[in-house]
């Protein structure tokens, strides 16, 4: 059979303030188009639907109906797991007669040890879990980090193994060896809670989720997915898709997808991106982040770029800023009451009521009084 592995879809996630929801439809189209056209048997979804567990409702239409084109209009098998951004509780709602369409989705580390068989494969669907619950699941107060837990779920897992059949782990955690980018929530401290590759060597191929960049890691028998759409500029230089797995020999195919708008990190000076003969030669509309190598001061530089460019992420300097005065600290003291009516014109553009005053004088005299008598 011939499998899609994909992950870290994220659903309602933003951009620097700007909305993803259109560009996560457009490239769930573009997935779509490749599923028709590799004739696939199933889809493998490891973890991270959502971008926050309270999704917003718009979030849940679009996945929702994602899932449905997937599974019913399709007519596909999904094999799906929950992720750490996702709430297993809010996206099991429905699990119970799930299965009735051949969607499969764990959320739970008790789900995990009854594997799903399509065909001659067995997918273990292991979904984000803390090491409290595996201490619940087990009886076993020693297991306080994942790779401590992890010997004991592979342990279940690989009992539960049909010898005559293939053997997948959908998983979505990091493994040791791999790297981060700046768009992924860090959910290990210190690599203690990175998961051993020994610890799945059992299995025929590990399909992950977690990491946005399917090069994470470069192992025979482990990959990451990687996100759909890049979502930081450490993932500028990224090719975004997903694999499609041949459980026959296991050989899996990366196929890229082509989002609505790219990421695209430009290190010009604010000449030659406000500069025509440049801006009209590339795709303005897409999201970018700017690095200047200009030194001098430049006025409104961001208001002048968001014209041209509308969909700017961030702006930052490579060199920093060269002022034309030296800057002379100097350092004042004043009485909290002052320092406090200061504080609030800068920020509010207006001075402190007298009943303001009043009131602040007040608490002052208050702190004082509990302060000198504790002394």
């Amino acid at each position: 059979m011939r499998f899609i592995h994909t992950a870290d879809w994220h659903i309602g996630r933003k951009l620097n303030g700007f909305d993803l929801l259109a560009d996560q439809e457009a490239v769930f189209q573009k997935l779509v188009e490749v599923i028709k056209s590799q004739h696939v048997d199933a889809v493998v979804i490891a973890g991270d639907l959502y971008d926050r567990s309270l999704a917003s409702e718009e979030s849940v239409a679009s996945l929702n109906q994602m899932l449905f084109c997937l599974n019913r209009e399709l007519d596909l098998p999904l094999l799906v797991i929950s992720g750490n951004h996702d709430s297993a509780t809010r996206l099991s709602t429905g699990r119970q007669w799930f299965n009735q369409t051949q969607f499969f989705l764990n959320t739970q580390l008790k789900d995990a040890f009854e594997p799903v068989e399509l065909g001659q494969t067995q997918f273990f669907l292991l979904p984000y879990f803390e090491p409290a619950q595996a201490r619940e699941f087990f009886k076993d107060e020693s297991l306080r980090t994942l790779n401590q837990a992890m010997p004991k779920v592979m342990k279940m897992l690989t009992k539960n193994f049909d010898p005559t059949k293939h053997h997948v782990l959908v998983g979505h955690f990091f493994a040791a060896g791999s790297t981060h980018t700046d768009s992924e929530i860090m959910v290990n401290v210190g690599g203690l809670d990175a998961v051993s590759l020994a610890d799945l060597a059992d299995f025929d191929y590990v399909a992950l989720g977690h990491l946005h960049n399917r090069k994470a890691i470069n192992e025979e028998k482990v990959q990451y997915a990687g996100s759909l759409l890049k979502f930081s500029v450490s993932e500028a230089t990224q090719a975004k898709g997903v694999y499609l797995v041949n459980t026959e020999t296991f050989e899996r195919k990366f196929i890229e997808l082509e989002p609505k708008h790219d990421l695209v990190h430009l290190t010009k000076s604010f000449a030659e991106l406000t500069d025509p003969n440049f801006y009209h030669q590339i795709n303005r509309d897409d999201f970018l982040a700017l690095t200047l190598t200009d030194r001098d001061v430049i006025t409104d530089a961001m208001a002048k770029l968001r014209d041209i460019y509308p969909h700017i992420i961030g702006v930052d300097r490579q060199h920093g800023v060269k002022l034309a005065h030296a800057l002379n600290p100097q350092t004042v003291k004043l009485e909290p009451l002052n320092l406090l009516n200061r504080y609030y014109e800068e920020t509010t553009g207006n001075k402190l009521s007298k009943q303001q005053l009043n009131w602040a004088q007040e608490t002052l005299d208050s702190v004082k009084e509990e302060n000198d008598a504790a002394n």
